[in-house]
């Protein structure tokens, strides 16, 4: 009979490893904070849980909401909740700007990044700041309408309302989990079990995915649980769950290979080998082939293995698109330069959500595109916060080839600086999405970059005129393709007329919320009939919309793919018909809130055209 130690040996290992997990991750219901924590039979003191709402909304990638208005913007997360437990479409929630999958299937979609790690789906964040420093026990999000795109809870080290700057800045993961589809837009409390971390935290970061969802999804308050001393771990553990193991080890590497960014290989410490086994009798390019489906984290720790590989993982020809968005919370100066070597070749660099809270400095951020940007072709620094003037300006002495440049939401760019853009007259992609870009540095970009094809001026404020810079397109933009215009306050139908008239070639529009558009005038008239190429237009919250404007697009956009005309009380199933009929690529359109488009047409013309998408919005 063989002896039963070694399997005891083993069994003790795993009673061990669980142990360790279970010390490191408990669940809130091994430290309810309102009790005693017992260790053995012994009471600790009471650690009281605090209960507290978001104090500020610090940051955030996008809204559907005005600059200027509390409807439909981040900054209603802070606070107590305005809606919860109703259910439906308020004013008074927390929108972002995008849903599903109809961002990626218009005429502006870019090419995604490859090498983006499988675990990381996030599309938005939103960072709250709460009143005080906690050791989170728990986090119930207030979700009331089409629930299900929170991706992932992060918590941070640092104290935004401390005087004094932390030398380092952590987040910590508190939870994660691909996207999934929630059936049905009803209210709920969303509790996810999170993990226990080793510093208190009152920043806390939620980032989404709303690619499942058939609507924009809508959120009210978020509610932060914790305690003030960091709970003592009972011993009495309860049943764990293995993929919790398998969780943390993932978490651990994904550490691991990203410390490695930060650390300088060094050639000679790798051990010599007599023979690199197979890999000496494949060629070169094979196993190039081979790593470049690998990412970033695992080209550094599969370097440290021997002289080959290292030699493979740090040739330029693999970071010819490199993607640190997925890292961000990592990344900072010295990660920039260790990398510098390896991008000498670079074309596409996502740097987006990277370097705030004193990351990446102005200087670090400098000296990379010195080295790295001769061979730049698109670059996405959205929500880059460390940007100011001197780095538009290095960006555009250094990056000579730049076609695309995306500056999204990075408001604390000063007005000025834009004018240093009008440099680049390679551009073809513009996007400055929630910038304080001004009329005459956009001018200047547009009189200088003539073969801009796509430009995003959503919720840009500081803009007076949009008619002159219409115009201004009109004369000088004829290769555009898609222009956003969103929330754009002051375009009439004179600058519709010349932009019309001049960018024959535009396939997508965005012309939501721009309340000096009137169909009195003939401008979305004027807009069908010159514009056939249309694939998307939004009008949303346009009430002045009618039968004549939908007929004139069913008889000259035939190519129609998105419409939304939401708000509108003008317009009559018999149009909409008429537009199902002539267009049959159509697959959105939002009738949101159209008063004669009742859910008995709804239902009837889902019947009649079931490849269309036909949302009807409601409020209860």
């Amino acid at each position: 009979m063989p002896p039963v130690f070694p399997m005891l040996t083993v069994l003790s290992m795993f009673y061990y490893m669980c142990l360790r997990r279970r010390a490191r991750t408990a669940t809130r219901g091994e430290m309810n904070s309102r009790r005693a924590i017992e260790s053995n039979t012994r009471a600790l003191p009471i650690n009281v849980e605090i209960v507290q709402y978001a104090k500020e909304v610090l940051d955030f990638s996008s809204h559907y909401g005005s600059e200027n208005s509390m409807s439909y913007t981040m900054w209603n997360l802070a606070g107590i909740p305005n809606v919860y437990p109703s259910s439906g479409d308020f004013t008074q929630t927390a929108v972002f700007r995008t849903y599903g999958t109809w961002w990626d299937r218009c005429p502006s979609a870019r090419l995604p990044f490859k090498r983006t790690p499988s675990t990381f789906c996030s599309q938005d964040y939103v960072e709250l700041a709460f009143e005080e420093p906690v050791y989170p026990t728990a986090v119930h999000i207030l979700e009331t309408y089409h629930p299900g795109a929170v991706v992932r809870i992060l918590a941070c080290s640092a104290n935004p309302y401390s005087q004094n700057p932390p030398a380092e800045v952590r987040w910590e993961v508190l939870w994660s989990e691909a996207p999934t589809k929630v059936n049905g837009p009803q209210a709920r409390q969303f509790t996810p079990c999170i993990k226990q971390i080793n510093f208190p935290t009152n920043l806390i970061r939620l980032e989404v995915n709303s690619s499942l969802l058939d609507y924009y999804t809508e959120l009210d308050a978020v509610v932060l649980h914790g305690v003030k001393e960091r709970p003592v771990l009972s011993l009495k553990t309860s049943m764990i769950d293995m993929n919790d193991i398998d969780e943390d080890e993932d978490e651990e590497k994904f550490a691991c290979g990203m410390d490695a960014l930060n650390k300088q290989f060094n050639i000679v410490t790798l051990r010599e080998w007599p023979t690199n086994g197979y890999f000496d009798k494949l060629p070169y390019e094979l196993i190039q082939l081979i790593l470049s489906h690998l990412t970033v984290p695992d080209l550094c720790r599969l370097a440290q293995t021997c002289k080959l590989l290292y030699q493979h993982c740090c040739d330029p020809l693999q970071y010819i698109h490199l993607s640190l968005q997925p890292y961000w919370a990592r990344i900072n100066d010295t990660s920039l330069e260790h990398l510098q070597s390896r991008c000498t070749l670079i074309q596409w660099l996502n740097l987006s959500w990277t370097g705030n809270r004193g990351a990446i400095s102005v200087s670090g951020f400098s000296r990379f595109l010195k080295v790295c940007g001769s061979e730049l072709v698109r670059l996405e620094l959205s929500c880059g916060h460390f940007l100011n003037e001197t780095c538009l300006e290095v960006i555009t002495e250094m990056c000579p080839n730049l076609q695309e440049l995306n500056l999204s939401s990075c408001d604390k760019i000063p007005p000025q600086a834009f004018n240093h853009i009008a440099k680049v007259g390679s551009l073809k992609r513009l996007i400055l999405y929630r910038t304080k870009v001004e009329q005459t540095a956009l001018l200047s970009i547009l009189n200088f970059c003539s073969e801009l094809q796509h430009l995003s001026l959503g919720s840009c404020v500081m803009i007076e005129d949009y008619d002159l810079i219409a115009s201004m397109m009109g004369a000088k933009c004829k290769k555009l393709r898609s222009l956003d215009l969103w929330r754009c306050k002051n375009i009439t139908e004179s600058g519709i007329a010349e932009l019309a008239s001049g960018c024959q070639l535009l396939e997508e529009l965005d012309l939501g919320w721009c309340p000096t558009l009137q169909s009195s005038t003939g401008c979305f008239t004027n807009l069908a009939r010159k514009l056939p190429n249309l694939q998307k237009l939004f009008l949303t919250a346009n009430r002045s919309v009618c039968d004549t404007d939908i007929e004139e697009l069913a008889a000259n956009c035939t190519h129609l793919r998105q419409l939304d005309i939401l708000g509108t009380r003008m317009v009559s199933p018999a149009s909409l018909r008429k537009l199902l009929e002539s267009c049959k690529d159509l697959s959105l359109l939002d009738v949101s809130f159209c008063s004669q488009i009742d859910n008995r047409v709804v239902l009837e013309l889902n019947a009649n055209f079931p490849n269309v998408f036909i949302k009807k919005s409601f409020t209860q």
